[in-house]
């Protein structure tokens, strides 16, 4: 199999790498599709794999160890990278992370990621800010959930999916925006009707299309955009209009 040509990759972390260290992972790059609810990160067993994601939606999600209940604490598009806690040599984790829509990554063995981090800087000071972007993503999630409304909550969701998959249909069910809000799929729906109410998106089986972008970031207020300029500030630009392959690569770290 031919390797990866870094003039096709569309994952932001790769893109910013320097030559020097993108050719060190480059022979373990694999390319893979990764259909919706392919399975990336496995609760509580052994990450074999990271995936640096070209295309789709993850989620991470975290759930309770007694009575099995869930909420998505974080997602991963092309931005990102999943496994990322081998980082910090860490072989497994209790939160699970699969595909919420379908598309396509460049998988690579975490050993060998490993082996890569130990004697380059450069590789390992990059996927340490991009962690350190998710710990604030994280962080702010916390405070949409206790401190934001549901409206504001799905309009920030929306936008965070907005960013991460092409175009502005975007394959979300309500199963889905139930996880990220943490709500019945009822309440989902009631909100859903309010944000077409208004004009912002329109909804349809397994779809929410999104009609006006700039209406759902008044809506989310300041719930949204923190998380998204810590990572432009320390990688790149991720937002939409940036997103285009045949566009320029993002500022490097």
């Amino acid at each position: 199999m031919a390797p990866v040509s870094r003039t096709s990759v569309r994952n932001l972390l790769l893109k910013a790498l320097p030559d020097e260290s993108f050719a060190k992972l480059q022979p373990h790059l694999e390319e893979v599709p990764l259909p919706t609810k392919a399975v990336l990160v496995e609760s509580n067993e052994p990450t074999e794999h990271v995936h640096f994601l070209e295309s789709g939606l993850a989620s991470i999600v975290a759930t309770s160890h007694t009575d099995g209940e869930e909420i998505e604490v974080g997602h991963i598009g092309r931005e990102g990278l999943s496994g990322f806690h081998v980082v910090h040599e860490v072989d497994r984790t209790p939160q699970r992370t699969f595909m919420q829509a379908a598309g396509a990554g460049l998988r690579m063995p975490a050993a060998a990621l490993k082996d890569a981090l130990k004697d380059d800087l450069a590789l390992r000071h990059l996927l340490l800010r991009y962690i350190h972007t998710y710990e604030v993503q994280l962080s702010q999630s916390a405070l949409a959930n206790g401190r934001y409304n549901i409206n504001e909550r799905l309009a920030r969701w929306i936008l965070m999916s907005h960013d991460r998959l092409d175009g502005d249909d975007l394959p979300l069910t309500h199963e889905f925006l139930s996880l990220m809000l943490g709500v019945r799929r009822s309440g989902v729906t009631n909100e859903i009707h309010i944000l077409e109410g208004v004009g912002l998106i329109k909804a349809t089986r397994a779809c929410i299309q999104v009609l006006n972008r700039e209406g759902l970031l008044d809506l989310a207020g300041g719930c949204y955009g923190v998380p998204e300029a810590e990572y432009e500030r320390l990688i790149g630009s991720a937002t939409p209009s940036d997103a285009d392959p045949a566009g320029p690569a993002p500022t490097t770290v």
